[in-house]
């Protein structure tokens, strides 16, 4: 079961240049709002998925003043191997990751050696917004426990850019091109097929365990579900191309595919965005993710590292208590844990038998207490 022993940080957001260590059980980052504890964390997300769990765009990560950031980490792999994962990130250069002072052929290689799980305030985005971070969860979740989805999504997007590439100088009045878009579906369609079996089993594996969860957190008040929602559900890619044909001419884009799925969240049948009060969203998103944890736990056969960012700030004392006895309990490992209170972290980590270090950030730059 991996666990992180140490991360070197340069200028990442807020953070100058930091060197930490951790313990492989509970660690703790209490500091006010805007003091790094959530950069902390993130930083510790993007050394495992090359991604930053908040920005998509790594501009948005440089430290002010800065074009570049540095993030080092080493890894206990078991008792008796470590690995140390290097990323570097310049503007206008590749991003570089290496393992072991051996960069990656491909950075996907990566993807899924360090699973890791990031509970924090921002997943009010997956009921909030766009069918597009959804998606970005499905893949983020499935691309750590399965390298041929994150190779097929990849390849069906760069086909995707090509296709829209062609449909643009269609609806432009070039013609005599319909033979290479016809070649374009047929590459697209057994790649679409995968993608959405696994997407659809994801939603298949996870509504039995966010009911679960959600009924322990809530008392069983209400019932919980997860619709997925695809194109492909009425078909295969091609009738659907074929259903939008004339449309995607017109517009000069395609409007079907497994781009445009959705995940659709519901409490007691309806939309939990529309008629989930702000309790019962935060509550349905911790169960979202903690059911994540607990199917990656499954697959891998062991705990991913789990980032709990600012979990227990709104949420009341018998949610509070009932998450308490789940990450306290068998079957996890290492786990972070930010908080804006001093006191309640502390009361949190005596609460928790196990192991435990603790830190204070102050502006970027962090003290072990």
């Amino acid at each position: 079961m991996p666990t992180l022993e140490k991360i070197v940080i340069q200028d990442w957001r807020n953070i100058r240049l930091q060197e930490l260590e951790f313990c492989p059980e509970v660690n703790c980052i209490s500091g006010g709002n805007g003091q790094g504890k959530t950069n902390l964390a993130d930083a510790i997300h993007y050394l495992s998925t090359v991604k930053s769990a908040f920005s998509p765009n790594d501009k948005f990560n440089f430290r002010k003043g800065c074009n570049a950031f540095a993030l080092g980490g080493t890894y206990r792999l078991d008792q008796d191997s470590t690995t140390h994962i290097s990323v570097k990130v310049k503007d206008g250069a590749d991003k570089q990751v290496s393992r072991d002072g051996k960069a990656y052929k491909r950075i996907s290689e990566h993807i899924g050696l360090i699973p890791v799980v990031m509970v924090s305030p921002a997943d009010s985005a997956l009921v909030s917004d766009s069918a597009d971070e959804r998606r970005r969860f499905a893949n983020l979740v499935i691309s750590q426990m399965d390298p041929a989805y994150l190779d097929a999504v990849q390849r069906y997007t760069k086909l995707l850019s090509q296709r829209n590439a062609l449909l643009k100088s269609l609806a432009s009045g070039k013609y005599g091109q319909d033979d290479l878009l016809d070649a374009i579906d047929a590459r697209m369609e057994s790649l679409a097929q995968s993608i959405w079996q696994s997407r659809k089993a994801l939603a298949e594996d996870l509504l039995p365990r966010i009911s679960a969860i959600y009924d322990t957190l809530s008392g069983g008040a209400e019932q919980v579900g997860i619709e997925y929602q695809s194109d492909l559900g009425r078909g295969t890619l091609r009738e659907a191309f074929e259903r939008h044909s004339e449309r995607d001419r017109v517009l000069g884009y395609t409007t079907a595919g497994v781009q445009r799925d959705d995940f659709l969240f519901t409490l007691n049948g309806t939309p939990i965005r529309r008629t989930g009060s702000q309790g019962q969203q935060k509550t349905f998103l911790v169960a979202l993710k903690f059911a994540q944890f607990e199917l990656m736990r499954q697959n891998y056969g062991f705990a991913p590292i789990l980032l709990l960012d600012d979990l227990f700030d709104k949420l009341d004392m018998a949610r509070t208590g009932e998450l308490l006895k789940m990450v306290s309990g068998s079957g996890f490992g290492q786990i972070f844990l930010t908080d804006t209170d001093q006191t309640r972290c502390r009361r949190i980590l005596d609460s928790l038998s196990a192991s435990s270090t603790y830190w204070e950030a102050s502006g970027g730059e962090f003290t072990k207490l």
